[in-house]
């Protein structure tokens, strides 16, 4: 499996494929499940290390949102876009 640096470590090359949404939905789903306290351990510790992985991929297509909005300028036409990096 592919992976990437991230400041938390390595991602899955699966969650780079996922949407903000389908990311939030799996990391609110592995909360839930960590919160009941019902699975083994080792299955806790796998669970953890992926919703850390997931809040992480989350937190970077906020940015890159936020980029895009913050792109948002008012010109003489009215808004346009201008580049970002």
């Amino acid at each position: 499996m592919v992976r990437t640096r991230t400041a938390e470590g390595e991602t899955p090359s699966d969650i780079e494929t996922l949407t903000f949404e389908q990311a939030l939905a799996e990391l609110e789903g592995i909360v839930k499940a960590l919160e009941s306290g019902q699975g083994a351990l080792e299955a806790s510790v796998a669970a953890y290390q992926r919703g850390a992985a997931l809040r992480a991929h989350c937190e970077r297509k906020l940015a890159e949102a936020e980029q895009k909005v913050q792109a948002i300028v008012e010109g003489p036409a009215g808004p346009g876009l201008r580049d970002v990096e």
